[in-house]
């Protein structure tokens, strides 16, 4: 931890105002709950996993300073697509400069790009297919139903792809939650490379039962199972990277709690910080400032809010390092 403590040296001497400033003041929040045993939900949206981010959320989950994941299945299947693919991407810099010509020469190339970084199809995408599909066959045939992540995590727990690895295992936060059998929550699913294959070979008919793997409503089912046994014990914290529906779905646990279910003595989300680039704006809700969830009964006028209107591949590795730091 030696570099989390040097970190957060720096920042708390350098970072004094404005983006800067409100960092310090959530990460101090979320250390706060934590060491008061509260527990922290976690919100992934945007390219985090082929962003890299694995490496020091992984470290977050081992050292349970994450308690939960909401992500989409983007996030999911990217931190295993970087997992075994890694030496195989591509790294576009002058990404802002290429013209259409270019990107039909990356997809000839079979390079899928995200922003600056282009996934390779064959070595990611295509291995990591041969390995779920044998799953997702397999319980299929025995009538299993399991969660997308409840699949990744069998196959993780398997073995069957360390031959493939080329990172550092210990960088990978979905390696990293399996190890934990940390809750994940991956709501859209169908909207990810992963789910377009499990379609089409739904179509095909080589998987029979559309429902063997479970999605939206099941999840949010489950996530409320964990937030009524958590939240009666514990403080629970949100932090929402990006926006989209990895933030949406799961903050609305609450509301549905007590307003659709009359549990009107469910407690409210103890902690919210968002990062996120995104304007406030007509009807952007990535860009709604967390005062507006008070009038949606998601946070209380006395919960902690913080906005930190920047970069998250920047900020969240700096939040982290300064929460692993300790006092």
């Amino acid at each position: 931890m030696q570099y989390a403590q040097e970190v957060k040296r720096f920042i708390r001497h350098h970072y004094r105002h404005f983006n800067s400033a409100a960092l310090i003041d959530a990460a101090e929040g979320y250390a706060k709950l934590v060491s008061d045993g509260g527990r922290m939900f976690l919100t992934l949206a945007g390219a985090m996993s082929t962003a890299e981010l694995g490496i020091s959320l992984a470290e977050m989950i081992r050292a349970e300073k994450v308690h939960a994941i909401c992500c989409t299945g983007a996030n999911l299947e990217e931190d295993v697509f970087n997992l075994v693919a890694h030496d195989h991407y591509v790294r576009v810099p002058n990404y802002r400069e290429l013209t259409p010509q270019d990107e039909q020469a990356l997809l000839e190339r079979h390079l899928n790009r995200v922003t600056d970084t282009c996934i390779p199809e064959e070595e990611a995408i295509r291995r990591i297919e041969d390995a779920i599909l044998d799953e997702w066959v397999s319980a299929d045939k025995a009538g299993e139903r399991l969660f997308p992540h409840q699949f990744l995590y069998r196959i993780l727990r398997g073995g069957r792809l360390e031959p493939h690895h080329q990172i550092d295992p210990n960088d990978s936060w979905i390696v990293a939650a399996s190890e934990q059998d940390l809750p994940i929550f991956v709501p859209g699913w169908e909207d990810s490379t992963s789910g377009n294959i499990y379609t089409s070979h739904c179509l095909n008919g080589t998987i029979r039962d559309v429902h063997t793997v479970r999605t939206g409503i099941e999840y949010m089912m489950a996530l409320t199972e964990w937030y009524r046994v958590e939240s009666a014990e514990n403080a629970i914290g949100f932090l929402q990277i990006g926006g989209g529906i990895a933030g949406d779905f799961p903050i609305c646990v609450v509301p549905m709690l007590r307003q659709d279910m009359d549990l009107v003595d469910t407690p409210l989300w103890s902690y919210f910080c968002q990062i996120s680039d995104s304007t406030t704006s007509y009807g952007s809700y990535s860009g709604a400032v967390p005062n507006e969830k008070i009038t949606w009964e998601k946070l209380s006028i006395d919960t902690p809010r913080f906005v930190i209107e920047s970069d998250a591949t920047i900020v969240a590795p700096l939040i982290f390092a300064y929460v692993l730091a300790g006092d």
